[in-house]
C-alpha cells in the first residue's frame, strides 16, 4: 500500500478555502469586507509568490475566530463547505481519489490551511486523514492562535514525517499531487510528484524534472 497525499487549496477545488472563508466571516458581519478583505488579498498575493510569511496570514485570518466557541464555528463551517466548496472540487479529483482508493492506497490531504476547514472539506471526498495548520483552543473556544508546526513549505516535511514515523510509515511509492512552488520541497521527496494546474514557477521546474503536468478541471 502506496501513500497517496493530495495538497488543497487549487488542487482538489478549485479556489483558496481559507480566502472563500474570509468572504463567508465578511458575509457573517465578523469582519469589516473592504478592509479585510484588501488585507487578505495582499497577503495571498504574497502566498502565491512565494513571499509569505504564514504566521502573518494565520494571526490575520484567525483573528475573527477569538472567543467563539469549536462547536458554533464547526456548523458555519459545514455550510460553507455545502454552499461554496463542495461545488468547487474539481471532477478530475474525485476520479483520482477514487482511483487511488481503488488501488488500495492510503490517503491524506496536507494543507497549509486550517484544520478547521481541511477536515470537513477531505471528508467530502471520503478522506479522513489529514495534516492542516492546528488551530489553538482554551476550553472549547479558539484563542485566534495556532499550534504546533505550521505545514507550510518545509513545515509540511516535518508534519509529514512526525506522521510517517508516528505510524510506521514511509514514503516508498508515494505520489504528491500540488499546484504550487511553496509544495516543492514535499514534491521533491516523493516517488510519485505530481504538478497540478501548477502556477508559473512550479510548471517550469516540473517541465524541467520531466514531472506529470495535469490540468484538473
Amino acid at each position: 500500500m502506496a501513500l497517496a497525499i493530495f495538497d488543497l487549496d487549487e488542487t482538489l477545488i478549485n479556489g483558496d478555502c481559507a480566502s472563500l472563508w474570509s468572504e463567508r466571516m465578511c458575509s457573517l458581519g465578523w469582519v469589516d469586507r473592504a478592509s479585510f478583505m484588501r488585507e487578505n488579498d495582499a497577503l495571498m498575493s504574497a502566498y502565491s509568490e512565494g513571499k509569505l510569511a504564514m504566521e502573518d496570514y494565520m494571526a490575520f485570518s484567525l483573528a475573527p475566530l477569538k472567543g467563539r466557541t469549536v462547536s458554533a464555528v464547526a456548523l458555519l463551517v459545514e455550510a460553507f463547505v455545502d454552499e461554496v466548496i463542495e461545488p468547487r472540487i474539481y471532477g478530475d479529483a474525485r476520479r483520482t481519489v477514487d482511483g487511488h482508493r481503488m488501488q488500495g492506497d492510503r490517503l491524506l490531504v496536507i494543507s497549509a490551511s486550517g484544520d478547521h476547514l481541511v477536515r470537513p472539506i477531505a471528508a467530502r471526498l471520503g478522506i479522513a486523514e489529514v495534516l492542516a495548520i492546528e488551530l489553538a483552543t482554551d476550553n472549547g473556544t479558539y484563542t485566534g492562535g495556532t499550534r504546533g508546526t505550521l505545514t507550510y513549505r518545509e513545515g509540511k516535511v516535518i508534519r509529514l514525517d512526525e506522521w510517517l514515523s508516528a505510524g510506521h510509515e514511509n514514503l516508498d511509492g508515494a505520489s504528491f499531487y500540488s499546484d504550487s512552488r511553496n509544495d516543492l520541497p514535499l514534491l521533491q521527496k516523493v516517488t510519485r510528484p505530481h504538478a497540478v494546474n501548477p502556477d508559473a514557477a512550479l510548471r517550469t521546474y516540473a517541465g524541467q524534472a520531466a514531472w506529470p503536468i495535469l490540468a484538473w478541471r
